[in-house]
């Protein structure tokens, strides 16, 4: 059976009233200013729609991963709120940073030295490595006083989703120890910091994938639904494979939908054979492999084949979602594709 009628790409809504409440109700853990990262297009879900919500919300600190990400942002905000860039000063970066008024946040002595020679009165922060071993300047390089004219001293948890790791208290430990006697003001806290509590929020928190509805916010409103459209049913018997490398054979004549999304679309492999889709309140099983454009759903037990079935919704979030293949919430977001047709509210 054919669906003509039925689009061929998937609806993927973005709730932006949930994004900011989100946004509201971290912000009332902390007595301290509350930015917002929306580095990755806002997640995946589209940095200009999202941050132009924020900023109607009340956010003045936003955060991306690089200065290009930067360009379409500030076109989206304007002049007045501030954007930091997590990589810091780049060797490509000093044009874009004047022009946009981009404030890096600067991670090694190299950073600084080609910053003081390019953009001496550009402002600037600083990102101090307390034990990820990712980004920041080393302990060994550090001195308060390159903090004097910073306007944001900065670090990164490693463990904040798990509130009991030994890591989170040893991080705070060497922030404190390291920034000790500064007057810059500092920020430790993304979601997970945030929720470990108010020692770890300092003037500024940042959170990122708790807007997005996202672990380890446990109280996030779901930002994201995810419609895909069915476009071929078709029974198949005991016996008979479906897919690629016939990874799924019948045990038993089956109805089995074949729905428009595939790993181009951010549905990764990892998935094949165990995530679950949903009819309404129904779970049907993903069955066989996950192919670039299409995936294969059991629907036998349905009295009705919807022309849409839901992978994200209110049964499924992106943490569940991801459960199922493996990884992570951030990975789903972050991978959700461009051939979506997409709609905000």
């Amino acid at each position: 059976m054919f669906h003509p009628e039925v689009m061929g790409t998937g609806t993927l809504h973005i709730d932006l009233n949930a994004l900011v409440e989100n946004w509201q109700t971290l912000d009332r853990q902390s007595a301290t200013h509350t930015g917002a990262v929306v580095k990755a297009d806002g997640y995946g879900l589209g940095a200009g729609r999202v941050s132009k919500a924020l900023a109607q919300a009340g956010v003045r600190s936003f955060f991306v991963a690089t200065a290009e990400e930067a360009t379409a942002l500030r076109a989206t905000l304007g002049p007045d709120p501030v954007i930091y860039v997590f990589s810091g000063h780049m060797e490509g970066d000093t044009q874009v940073l004047f022009d946009l008024g981009a404030v890096p946040l600067l991670n090694s002595p190299e950073q600084i030295a080609r910053h003081e020679a390019r953009l001496p009165e550009h402002p600037f922060g600083l990102q101090l490595d307390t034990g990820m071993n990712r980004l920041g300047i080393e302990a060994s390089d550090w001195s308060p006083e390159m903090s004097q004219e910073a306007s944001l001293v900065m670090s990164h948890l490693a463990c904040a989703d798990e509130p009991d790791h030994a890591a989170n208290k040893a991080q705070l430990k060497t922030f404190l120890e390291m920034t000790a006697g500064i007057l810059a003001p500092r920020s430790l806290a993304a979601t997970g910091g945030i929720l470990l509590g108010p020692e770890y929020h300092f003037d500024l928190t940042r959170p990122g994938v708790g807007l997005y509805g996202g672990l380890p916010f446990e109280d996030a409103q779901s930002v994201v639904t995810l419609d895909l459209p069915v476009i071929q049913t078709r029974t198949v018997q005991k016996g008979e494979a479906v897919g690629y490398a016939h990874a799924f054979i019948a045990d038993s004549p089956r109805q089995i939908a074949t729905v428009s999304g595939g790993y181009a679309d951010g549905l990764i492999r990892a998935m094949s054979s165990t995530a679950q889709l949903y009819a309404g309140d129904i779970p049907c099983p993903l069955v066989g492999r996950v192919s670039m454009d299409l995936i294969t759903v059991d629907v036998t037990h349905l009295d009705t084949v919807p022309e849409h079935l839901s992978i994200l919704g209110p049964h499924q979030s992106v943490d569940q979602l991801a459960d199922a293949a493996g990884t992570i919430g951030y990975e789903i977001l972050t991978s959700l594709g461009h051939r979506y047709k997409r709609s905000y509210s």
